[in-house]
């Protein structure tokens, strides 16, 4: 009796719908980029509740409407942007991460949160977790995506924020916290970037005062670089007429040597000749003192007597002292002991 009593419930239910609507099907659309997970409100074989099929993006389905509950999900890459410039992101003041670093200095960083629904789970999000895509961005990854990342960022002290790599490193980390917290929920995290960062005003000033410093620095650094590398050419270049003059001082030398080794080899060639010659005279003059000294010496001296006395004048003159005594000398005979008279007859 009970069954049938509720058998006529639903067809009378049933009856009163069709007569509200005017037909009794009713197309449920979903989108290029939506799944559609339908709840079953009432059923003539009792199945009621969350199907846990999923309808594909872009098809078309016919539900009684009072039977039926239809909800859509967007399965597109959705970003979450919480970024500290008006009028932009998802808020139009301010929504930048706000934390403190490691060391302690206050830091603003601007974080893009890439995720996409887990097409699979739609049945489990629309039971347990949000009814369309906008509560379960706002509830559940906007929630998570604005507090996890600032444990883990703040691990990284002041001056790690400038270096590129050490955020994507952090990011890394990050997406990875982030899917183990959200794939459960059916989200996925596909990328977290980092678009800015900003300091407190003070630590913003030490923080260019200490740029500027560090720029001088190398300026400096590089200047003195400059005038090392010009140092270095100038002491090169010194090498290099050092070289030059030493090349032609050698030079110098070795030819002065050559000359002074030509010249000495010439002045004993020329010793040699003086020394020979002398030998040679020397010898003449021995052997003409060989000769005089001989049968024929005297006979040789009268001879160059003669030969010295001809063609000249002779005079007597008186050798003896006082009165008229005069000793005379007999010339004629003097040439003839000399040797005269036999020349003139040669």
């Amino acid at each position: 009796m009970k069954t049938l009593a509720r058998i006529t419930l639903l067809v009378l239910l049933s009856a009163s719908a069709v007569s509200v609507s005017g037909c009794i099907p009713m197309p449920y659309r979903t989108g290029p980029n939506e799944v559609g997970v339908r709840t079953i409100k009432m059923s003539l074989t009792g199945a009621k509740g969350v199907e846990e099929k999923v309808y594909e993006p872009g098809t078309t389905h016919w539900f009684i409407p009072f039977f039926t509950d239809w909800h859509t999900f967007d399965t597109s890459v959705q970003n979450l942007q919480m970024l500290g410039s008006l009028n932009r992101g998802d808020r139009t003041g301010r929504d930048e991460l706000v934390f403190k670093t490691i060391d302690g200095n206050d830091i603003s960083l601007d974080v893009i949160v890439s995720y996409k629904l887990i097409e699979e789970k739609a049945p489990m999000v629309l039971q347990e977790v949000a009814t369309n895509s906008d509560e379960l961005r706002e509830s559940i990854v906007r929630t998570i995506a604005r507090s996890k990342p600032r444990d883990i960022f703040g691990e990284l002290d002041t001056e790690d924020f400038y270096i590129a790599g050490n955020r994507t490193a952090k990011s890394q980390e990050v997406l990875e916290a982030l899917n183990a917290i959200l794939i459960p929920y059916g989200v996925e995290v596909s990328r977290v970037g980092t678009v800015d960062y900003r300091y407190s005003p003070e630590y913003q000033t030490a923080i260019e005062d200490k740029k500027v410093a560090e720029q001088e620095a190398e300026k400096l650094k590089s200047e003195t670089k400059a005038v090392a590398a010009q140092f270095l050419t100038e002491v090169e270049k010194a090498k290099a007429e050092n070289e030059k003059l030493r090349a032609e001082a050698d030079g110098d030398y070795r030819r002065a040597v050559i000359e002074a080794d030509a010249y000495f080899e010439q002045q004993k060639s020329l010793a040699k000749a003086i020394l020979a010659e002398g030998k040679a005279e020397a010898e003449a003059i021995k052997e003409m003192n060989a000769a005089l000294s001989g049968q024929g010496g005297e006979a040789m001296v009268k001879l160059k007597i003669a030969e010295s006395l001809k063609d000249k004048r002779i005079l007597m003159l008186p050798t003896g002292g006082g009165g008229l005594d005069v000793r005379n000398t007999d010339v004629n005979q003097l040439l003839q002991l000399l040797g005269v008279q036999e020349l003139g007859k040669k």
